[in-house]
């Protein structure tokens, strides 16, 4: 019997299965599982294999009810003793919010890494077959275990609730604004710095079909949000100005759809900082905070929302939704 780590392998579609298609008149996914791990022929000597494709989905194809299977299928794998850690290849458009529904909904000590592509496998520079073999080195590394769900491009290794897509084509485009990476990979040796700042796994049992989320401008009105309050929404989560502010006509439609306990989390739209409760101007976050508005932590938009998803999903009351956002 092998006596090398057992690393499952989720294959999903994206940039890193996808290849220039003239049928289509452009780059589409459609690389089988074998097709990309022929493309690292010392793979034998890191871990033994086990492929599941799943689909070849580009990223914006990707959505809360698939990240549910994804998540599902992950699970059985991590429960079997024989296999010791999981990847998932997808497309980067919707990464982060994959890899961190997977860090919210996967209770296993286990290394489980999302990894994609920023070129595809018609380019001369594809960044693929690197990124897949640090992936399953991640995963088979009991290093990593206790660590939830990470993001590995470019030889950066980040965790699932801290990453995010910066750079439209850069190949290091994955980063953690404000904390860091969690480790690297440098010459083949990897290099671990610390742990992620803050985990919470949620026995999710459904995906809600209505959770929007909406940017702030300058001058926006309410009306968007009310729509969405009164044509079913189970939650809104809102990207406020700097540290947690918004236009006044968004504040009182915001106040109205709190008085219907219907949850709204707030977060900055700024890449680096987290939301705070400081002043006290109409529409300001003092006053959102005092009429029920919950402040988020360090987490982006799209992370608060698939959070908001997985909390709505387990069964969280309006109390413990916030006792789970504000945990800072």
């Amino acid at each position: 019997m092998s006596t090398k780590p057992r690393v499952a392998i989720i294959f999903t579609g994206g940039t890193i299965a996808s290849k220039l298609d003239e049928a289509f008149g452009g780059i589409v996914p459609s690389l089988s599982a074998n097709e990309i791990l022929d493309a690292i022929p010392d793979i034998q000597e890191y871990a033994d294999v086990e492929a599941i494709e799943y689909g070849k989905f580009p990223g914006p194809h990707i959505t809360p009810e698939r990240m549910f299977e994804i998540s599902r299928i992950a699970q059985q794998y991590v429960q079997r003793a024989d296999i010791n850690g999981v990847v998932v290849t997808h497309g980067t458009d919707t990464l982060e919010e994959t890899a961190f529904f997977l860090d919210c909904t996967i209770n296993s000590p286990k290394p489980i890494v999302v990894v994609g592509a920023m070129r595809n496998s018609s380019e001369p520079d594809w960044d693929g077959p690197r990124n897949l073999r640090d992936a399953i080195l991640i995963a088979a590394n009991p290093k990593f275990c206790n660590m939830g769900t990470m993001v590995c491009l470019a030889g950066t290794i980040n965790a699932a609730s801290e990453v995010s897509k910066t750079d439209t084509e850069e190949i290091n485009t994955f980063r953690s604004f404000d904390f860091g990476p969690i480790a690297r990979i440098a010459n083949g040796e990897i290099l671990l710095y610390r742990t992620p700042l803050h985990r919470e796994v949620f026995a999710v049992q459904r995906v809600p079909a209505k959770v929007p989320l909406f940017k702030c401008y300058s001058g926006m009105s309410g009306d968007i949000i009310h729509f969405a309050a009164t044509n079913g929404a189970e939650g809104i989560v809102v990207e406020a100005m700097g540290v947690g502010n918004v236009p006044p006509a968004v504040y009182y439609e915001l106040v109205n759809i709190v008085q219907k306990n219907i949850p709204v989390v707030l977060v900055s739209r700024c890449p680096v900082g987290r939301t705070e409760h400081i002043y006290a101007y109409e529409g300001a976050g003092k006053q959102l905070y005092d009429a029920g508005v919950i402040f988020a932590d360090f987490l982006n938009g799209q992370k608060a929302r698939i959070k908001l998803l997985c909390a709505l999903g387990a069964g969280y009351t309006l109390q413990q939704i916030r006792s789970s956002f504000e945990w800072v």
